[in-house]
């Protein structure tokens, strides 16, 4: 008896293999091209949020300092020749104006400190024009408690101020409110010429409510407020690309002794890096900033973010 057997065992052929190892090939490239874009955009919304939140911190402590500032004193320099000063309503203020300048009052000192029961101004802002002791050396500045205002100066200054015994060129200044004189002469302050500070007035404390004047005043004339400062600041862009510098806070320093932020010495510290924009302007009594931060090209691709805030 004949057994046929029908089965047919047949290979792979050559042409066969060859069409799968093509299309795995394909989908390798596709597999491989969609997880390349999936880490790309991975890294590039990585870098866009760090450059958000970046933006938004240091736009932020811009404003911080600018919403303490004497507003009267706030004014900008041109980068081109830093001695050229002009205030920031000024109609002609173009793109080389790109450092501003101002004297910030003593925010942390005026809030005091708990005594146990209240809280207590560091220094008031108010003068006692009728009070006897008075006058042309000194005033006595009711409801302050000025050695509140003594040590917390001295640890923001990193123990450079101390206004009860100030060193020669290191001290506190009071600005009267109620003068009013041309920008940029802060109150009759005239950055161009130091020497020339006017209306501001250098001071030591004596007690807890008497400030005195460590100067002759001359011919000024006392006012019932004030405001109490030791430090100006300047935002400064450093560095040769216009579009590619650091954004750096000069603070510290007290021009009502001569002091300027361009000093050896002056402390300081970099606020952004990678800024491609900085940009402010005086709209009544607000001041709006402009301040764009790029990502230094970390994905080959330039990526930027871009913040506006007004200050009032």
């Amino acid at each position: 008896m004949q057994i046929i057997n029908d089965t047919k065992r047949e290979a792979f052929t050559l042409i066969e293999i060859i069409l799968v190892i093509v299309i795995l090939g394909i989908v390798s490239m596709i597999g491989a091209d969609i997880i390349a874009h999936m880490y790309e955009g991975y890294t590039r919304s990585k870098i866009v949020n760090e450059l958000t939140q970046k933006t938004e911190l240091s736009i932020e402590q811009i404003a911080k300092r600018l919403q303490y500032r004497i507003k009267n004193t706030t004014f900008a320099r041109d980068k081109n020749n830093p001695n050229t000063i002009k205030p920031l309503s000024s109609d002609d203020l173009n793109e080389t104006f790109n450092m501003i300048e101002w004297i910030g009052y003593d925010n942390e000192g005026f809030l005091g400190d708990y005594n146990g029961s209240v809280n207590v101004p560091g220094w008031s802002g108010f003068v006692d024009l009728n009070n006897a002791n008075t006058d042309k050396t000194q005033i006595v500045t009711p409801g302050s408690h000025l050695s509140y205002a003594k040590s917390t100066i001295n640890a923001l200054s990193y123990n450079d101020i101390d206004i009860s015994a100030p060193t020669p060129g290191k001290g506190p200044a009071i600005v009267f409110k109620c003068w009013n004189s041309v920008e940029p002469k802060m109150y009759g302050f005239d950055y161009t010429h130091p020497n020339d500070h006017n209306n501001t007035l250098r001071v030591k404390s004596v007690g807890e409510d008497v400030l005195q004047f460590t100067e002759n005043l001359n011919s000024k004339e006392l006012c019932e407020q004030y405001y109490l400062a030791w430090s100006a600041y300047a935002l400064v862009p450093e560095g040769n690309d216009a579009n590619d510098f650091n954004l750096t806070l000069y603070y510290n320093y007290q021009p009502w002794y001569g002091e300027k932020y361009s000093d050896p010495g002056t402390k300081h510290s970099v606020v952004a890096e990678h800024v491609s924009t900085f940009r402010f302007i005086k709209v009544g009594n607000t001041v709006r900033i402009k301040l764009c931060i790029q990502d230094g090209n970390q994905t080959g691709t330039s990526v930027g973010i871009c913040k506006e805030k007004a200050v009032f």
